[in-house]
């Protein structure tokens, strides 16, 4: 029976998405062709990610484990752990101020209407060529140049093996901090891997915790930020999951 109802509210996420996607994404599209609209168009993002996330009974609470706050002029690259497809609406929730750009797999471009949308506000990567993962850079600075800060989750995707806490970090976001000066804004989402896994016969609805750990200034050392930041997000997971 649980299984069922499960199916059944997964069921309801593809409803939701269809007529979200049809309300939010005309504006997002029409707005997205000039670059200087996109922050208009972010705000209708910023609804269809809201419309997703209450609407699949999912809540949030934010706590915050630094005294540091977000500046309202600084662009900011963005990382948190990634456990869940609900992952991706928080930033966008959280963030009102800063347009927002995700670093993204190019095979969401195949989801119909979405993808149409996806393409022209995601920095696209093919994770099978090489080229394709060194252009993110410079595309990723575009989007910087142009007022944008960029989520990226450093764990690369989602584990297959669902006993991982957290997975290794990548380079990505600490090369693209150091290279364009830009500080990182670490979170914590604890709560979603067990709400919304990606197996669909399993989650509820219920109440995130979202940690926001820290900003860190750019460094002369990536290594060094990856570790710090790998290090925060994964003590924050250890002590405060339930």
């Amino acid at each position: 029976m649980v299984k069922i109802l499960n199916y059944l509210w997964r069921f309801w996420l593809l409803i939701l998405a269809f007529f979200l996607t049809i309300i939010f994404g005309i504006p997002v599209y029409i707005l997205s062709f000039s670059k200087k609209h996109y922050r208009y168009a972010y705000q209708f993002i910023r609804f269809w990610c809201y419309g997703m996330f209450y609407g699949m009974g999912l809540r949030y609470e934010l706590i915050n484990l630094t005294d540091k706050k977000i500046d309202r002029k600084k662009q900011y690259v963005v990382i948190s752990n990634h456990t869940s497809i609900m992952d991706i609406m928080l930033p966008c929730i959280l963030f009102p101020h800063h347009p927002l750009c995700y670093v993204g797999k190019k095979e969401l471009v195949k989801i119909p209407i979405f993808g149409t949308i996806y393409k022209r506000i995601c920095v696209m990567v093919d994770r099978s060529s090489a080229r394709s993962r060194a252009d993110v850079y410079r595309r990723c600075a575009e989007k910087m140049e142009e007022g944008n800060s960029i989520v990226i989750f450093p764990e690369g995707g989602v584990p297959d093996d669902t006993s991982i806490l957290l997975d290794e970090f990548k380079d990505g976001p600490f090369i693209l901090s150091t290279k364009h000066q830009s500080p990182i804004a670490v979170f914590t989402f604890i709560g979603l891997k067990e709400m919304f896994p990606f197996d669909n016969s399993k989650g509820h609805p219920g109440k995130v915790k979202v940690y926001f750990n820290d900003i860190m200034e750019p460094s002369a050392s990536q290594k060094d930020m990856k570790t710090q930041a790998f290090n925060e997000i994964k003590k924050t997971l250890l002590e405060r999951s339930i």
